[in-house]
């Protein structure tokens, strides 16, 4: 996710809890027993418990996609950016081919073609600028064992093909730092599909403001909220399709914060697990 900041004496990362969104409990599994005994908070609980010993499972076999990605965000001015994408080890890596629905032309195609080649011929380089979200990636995954912690996992029951737990905060929990304020403030639902055993969307809500230091360093404000929505792809994953965020709020030193984006993602195709940087460079120049 992009870069967004909270300073101050402490330093809240928003993006780590935007990471979280993204790599959320890829693979799961529901028990035939679970989804008997739906609407029991500790059999909802025993099932997420699951979800994340999966999840640690399925990222070892996690490979990498090329996709087409639109978005609208911060990162975008507020213009719709089509843009393909290349997972690779040290990170992804985009070419810009449309703003707004007009294919990019002339000396913004050039340049960004430069720029392309610019990493190709220093792929330490981009490694090196990709690191900061990889870490926060990790950070987003340490948070997942959170859920059955500090959050009551409730309303389990059946949708059709899908399974939906409710999570709303545990009063008896502690946050322990800033990061898990915000995320231990939010309410929300996650659905599973039965068939694939995997996670179908996951949505949150803060229903109150949260504030931090009383206000004075930062506070979220109320309606902030996400929602994402993942779809299968071939070998067996399933990947982020539709992306909402919408978290505003005010910092220290009376800085307005915002962070609103809109992405889709589709036409995803499996690349090589060992694509390098140019190799990937080549595949989006193409």
């Amino acid at each position: 996710m992009r870069n967004w900041m909270l300073g101050g004496p402490s330093r809240l990362s928003l993006r780590c809890l935007m990471s979280l969104l993204l790599v959320l409990l890829p693979g799961t599994r529901v028990w035939a027993a679970d989804v008997a005994g739906a609407g029991a908070s500790g059999s909802a609980k025993a099932l997420v418990q699951r979800m994340l010993a999966v999840e640690d499972a399925e990222a070892l076999r996690k490979g990498r996609y090329a996709y087409l990605s639109q978005e609208r965000s911060e990162r975008t001015g507020g213009r719709l950016w089509t843009e393909r994408v290349v997972e690779t080890s040290v990170g992804k890596l985009r070419r810009l081919i449309a703003e707004d629905g007009q294919a990019l032309a002339g000396e913004r195609a050039k340049a960004e073609a430069a720029r392309l080649a610019g990493i190709a011929a220093d792929p330490e380089g981009f490694r090196r600028r990709s690191e900061v979200l990889k870490n926060d990636e990790t950070h987003a995954k340490e948070m997942l064992s959170l859920l059955p912690k500090a959050f009551l996992l409730e309303g389990m029951r059946r949708e059709g093909d899908f399974v939906r737990i409710d999570f709303r905060p545990d009063p008896g929990y502690a946050p322990r730092s800033l990061e898990e304020r915000v995320l231990h403030g939010m309410v929300g639902t996650m659905l599973v599909d039965v068939k694939s055993e995997r996670l179908r969307s996951v949505e949150g809500r803060l229903p109150a403001d949260v504030s931090i230091g009383f206000g004075l360093v930062a506070t979220i404000k109320a309606g902030s909220n996400f929602a994402t929505t993942r779809t299968p792809v071939a070998g067996n994953e399933w990947k982020t399709a539709v992306l909402d965020t919408d978290i505003t709020g005010r910092a220290i030193f009376f800085k307005a914060i915002g962070k609103k984006e809109h992405a889709e993602h589709s036409e995803f195709v499996q690349v090589p697990m060992e694509i390098t940087v140019a190799q990937a460079v080549a595949l989006l120049q193409r």
